[in-house]
């Protein structure tokens, strides 16, 4: 948009609030978001909808905008603190970007108690010369009671976690077992040693797998069975649990505690794969040849008999040992686990050969006591065991894909684009400055990064260099627009093996049984996706626009319809992490409370104009050292190289570079944590300043003792964001450590359910 033709241009979108009073409306068309002054935020709160213009450009160059209409107020609830100040009750929002407190009348107080967290409706929405005002709506009890950041969470982030009374008395009507009359146009495959294989925490399985060797074409190779819960047998079209399950569209996990998609007589029973019970399930029957190429595959109901539940563990043991105390325990069952781990060889040879992306990365595990209190945060080993279920729940998804798309209905596909143009230039701009021969085409492979990280691993700057390979990926996304899987390289792909927590894999099993009986599946009517959804159409507005000068197609009444389930869905699932991640980082936070004062090791993990952010090597929390505790001299932001250098000595903090910190101050309210540096003494500058010409990069421990000072471009007051988010402990997304640094999820496999402490991937 011309510049002189952008000033004064109205617009509509959603205020997102700042902590510092100022906010952004995001705009439904998709292009910049405009900044909002504090004096501006007075009247509107977070999430409301509102016409606006945009006047001038700040000195940060930002379009500014002023609100000229309110369109629309929000009716999320605020949660907060009830707190009395001079006689006058008030409620401080936990959420910091509604920027206001609410004024609670007396007798709006109803039970609640000073200092308890409660819920509050607003009564009047605030104005330029008024705060809000509200009346609490539901107490939720006091701040350190156990578990009290999930029942914040799952309101502040809208997350449904009551089932309707419609959908629990269809719960409990259903029978509590697999009935003969079930058995109908059934496969029997109850003598057939399918076994589960998951996590020791795990409560529902919903997926099992069997191997045996088989003739394949002219050459050897193997039959594999992935098994999976039909849920959609249980789950009807348009039902009241179909309704709530389309809802919630995920389970959402957290330290301790699952919010499921399904009610539990479904989710731990009915459709879980449990041993010794009869099931019923969807199987997808593959033939591999030594390639690891599915020859041929075919899709059918079956019912199936769980001869065994292994754990990620004892599989792991019984593959390196097949004489030692696991494998005997399990010896009727060793010679199909070790066809499994055959067939495994075989796919990862063919997921080579497409040059598939494959990070290895460090995923964390919380470990809680009784009172929901972390105890320790330890690193999650990946073993062969976690990558053979996630090669065969891999095959497995590609044949749904494949099957939906042969039987030309429509269904959704799970699709992961290729970089941006931007973030392509960022990224070679980036290897560049790193002096990496290695680059990307305009037209990027995932080979071409699966080569650059090989050709780095033995850098010192590799744990760096495949960081930022990541943040340049997308995310994915659930449409009924096929455009393959960037990451996976594959051409098509979806979700087939999670039905019990995702809800595009129950829409998936229903489009497979309606091409498996000629017919055509028709989607309930569903409502439109409304304001949680505003920030992921605005991001894939742009994906839409067609190329050149061609005109877009109007879709058909049935693509919209599903359009706007994969929106949903799509939606969802980033609120279910946004959720969990809230938890983790007020768990976090509370942990370091009791090391204030104490001096860790760590690595610097993301690079900004306003400081670094370091995560502990022993801890595996990530906190802030803001730029002004970086020393008595002026820090200039480097972007191509993602690091911080001082323009005196000539010191630079980049991705990597070790650390030692002290931890300063903790805001849980905030969720931030905060860090300060340990200086190691003056030598470190003198060398710096000595070698300045090459500048030196930061060791162990850098910085300088003096007077702080605000570096370039850390502007006034540094944006405050949330610190504390851990790796991602799911296979799926290719952790970079943070999703707020910019990491953006990325399917790494299957995806599988478990209702335990551990969540599992979400392909």
């Amino acid at each position: 948009m011309n510049e002189k033709n952008s000033l004064l241009a109205e617009f509509e979108g959603v205020v997102s609030g700042h902590r510092d009073g100022h906010g952004f409306v995001i705009r439904d068309d998709g292009q910049a978001d405009i900044y909002l002054p504090s004096n501006e935020m007075r009247a509107v709160l977070h999430r409301d909808r509102v016409k606006a213009r945009i006047v001038r450009l700040d000195r940060k160059g930002r379009p500014e905008g002023r609100v000229t209409e309110i369109v629309e107020r929000s009716e999320a609830p605020i949660i907060g603190r009830l707190l009395q100040e001079s006689g006058v009750w008030l409620v401080a929002p936990e959420d910091k970007r509604y920027g206001q407190d609410v004024l609670i009348p007396k007798g709006a107080t109803g039970t609640a108690k000073t200092g308890q967290v409660v819920v509050v409706e607003l009564t009047e929405p605030p104005a330029l010369y008024g705060q809000p005002v509200g009346r609490v709506k539901e107490v939720l009890g006091e701040i350190d009671d156990p578990g009290m950041e999930i029942e914040i969470a799952v309101r502040k982030y809208g997350v449904p976690h009551i089932f309707s009374d419609l959908a629990m008395a269809q719960a409990r009507a259903l029978p509590d077992h697999v009935r003969a009359a079930d058995h109908k146009n059934r496969v029997d495959l109850r003598d057939v040693p399918l076994v589960t294989i998951d996590g020791e925490d795990a409560r529902d399985f919903d997926d099992a797998v069997y191997c045996e060797p088989a003739k394949v074409g002219r050459g050897k190779g193997w039959r594999l069975l992935v098994a999976i819960a039909d849920v959609s047998h249980y789950v009807q079209t348009g039902s009241a649990i179909d309704v709530d399950a389309y809802d919630r569209a995920t389970s959402v996990y957290f330290p301790r505690r699952v919010i499921p998609m399904l009610p539990e007589k479904l989710s731990n029973g009915l459709c879980s794969l449990n041993p010794g019970v009869e099931r019923l399930c969807m199987v997808c029957d593959m033939l591999v040849n030594a390639k690891g190429e599915v020859h041929a595959y075919q899709f059918y109901p079956a019912v199936m008999f769980s001869h065994a539940r292994f754990t990620y563990t004892e599989v792991a043991a019984i593959l390196q040992n097949t004489r030692g105390p696991e494998a005997a325990q399990r010896k009727a069952l060793v010679p199909y686990l070790l066809n499994l781990h055959d067939v495994y060889r075989a796919l990862l040879v063919a997921r080579s050969a497409r040059g598939a992306v494959d990070f290895e990365t460090t995923e964390t595990q919380i470990v809680c006591d009784e009172a929901g209190r972390i105890e320790k945060i330890i690193p999650r080993t990946r073993n062969d065991a976690h990558k053979l279920i996630e090669e065969a729940m891999l095959a497995a998804n590609v044949c749904s894909a494949d099957f939906i798309s042969q039987g030309r209905q429509a269904g959704l596909f799970r699709v992961h684009e290729g970089p941006t143009p931007e973030k392509q230039e960022i990224l070679r701009n980036y290897l560049k400055a790193m002096g990496v021969p290695q680059t990307i085409s305009d037209n990027p492979k995932p080979s071409e990064f699966q080569h650059i990280a090989s050709a780095t691993k033995d850098r010192p700057e590799a744990q760096q260099i495949h960081t930022m390979l990541l943040r340049s990926m997308q995310q994915a996304i659930y449409t009924p627009i096929n455009s393959g899987h960037f990451g996976l390289a594959f051409e098509a792909y979806t979700h087939f093996t999670s039905p019990i927590r995702r809800y595009p894999d129950l829409l998936v099993h229903r489009v497979i049984k309606a091409i498996l009986s000629q017919q055509r599946y028709q989607l309930p009517e569903l409502p439109t996706p409304g304001e949680a959804h505003a920030k992921l159409s605005k991001r894939l507005a742009s994906r839409a626009k067609p190329a050149g000068d061609e005109p877009a197609k109007k879709p058909s009444v049935d693509t919209l319809a599903w359009q706007a389930a994969g929106l949903h869905c799509s939606a969802n699932e980033r609120r279910a992490d946004e959720a969990s991640r809230d938890v983790e980082a007020w768990l976090k936070c509370k942990y370091m409370r009791e090391h204030l004062g104490e001096e860790f090791s760590g690595v610097v993990s993301s690079v900004t104009s306003f400081g670094l952010f370091v995560t502990l090597d022993a801890m595996y929390v990530e906190g802030l050292v803001h730029i002004t505790e970086l020393g008595g001299e002026f820090f200039r932001f480097e972007e191509a190289r993602q690091e911080l250098r001082g323009e005196r000595t000539g010191i630079r903090y980049a991705l990597g570079s070790r650390v030692n910190v002290q931890v300063s101050r903790v805001d849980l309210d905030g969720r931030r944590i905060d860090f300060r540096l340990v200086s190691s003494g003056d030598d470190l500058v003198l060398r710096a300043m000595r070698d300045k010409g090459g500048s030196a990069e930061v060791g162990e421990a850098k910085g300088r003792p003096g007077k702080p000072r605000r570096g370039k471009g850390g502007g006034s007051q540094a944006p405050v964001r949330q610190v504390d988010l851990s790796p991602a402990s799911e296979k799926e997304s290719l952790p970079a450590g943070r999703k707020s640094t910019g990491a953006k999820k990325m399917d790494r496999g299957a995806g599988r359910s478990s209702a335990g402490k551990a969540r599992k991937s979400r392909r």
